[in-house]
């Protein structure tokens, strides 16, 4: 996929679509080879540019995706007009600290 992204070009790639709505509004997968991630388990951010797409589309302001990685992730979306919330469980895999 790397290959074809890099012609069009583009970094990474959202791949979406709807559902039934039982219990999922849409389905995604996120990739960006030449990043290093083949296959995102769970993107916040790509959800943070679906929602609004979605919930335009779809007429609704709250939403259910899950992103369809073999980790797999639910997400619970919320369109506030400038805002996107996100939430649900998550996997902590970085912890830090900044000084200022």
């Amino acid at each position: 996929m790397a290959p074809i992204l890099r012609e069009a070009g583009q970094w990474g790639l959202i791949a979406s679509a709807a559902s039934d709505g039982k219990p999922y509004h849409f389905i995604s997968r996120f990739f960006a080879p030449d990043k290093g991630i083949l296959e995102d388990p769970v993107t916040g951010s790509a959800h943070c540019v679906l929602t609004p797409f979605w919930a335009k589309r779809l007429g609704k302001k709250s939403l259910h995706a899950f992103q369809a990685s073999p980790r797999g992730g639910d997400i619970l979306c919320a369109d506030d007009g400038a805002r996107v919330t996100l939430s649900g469980h998550c996997a902590l895999y970085m912890r830090g600290e900044i000084e200022v």
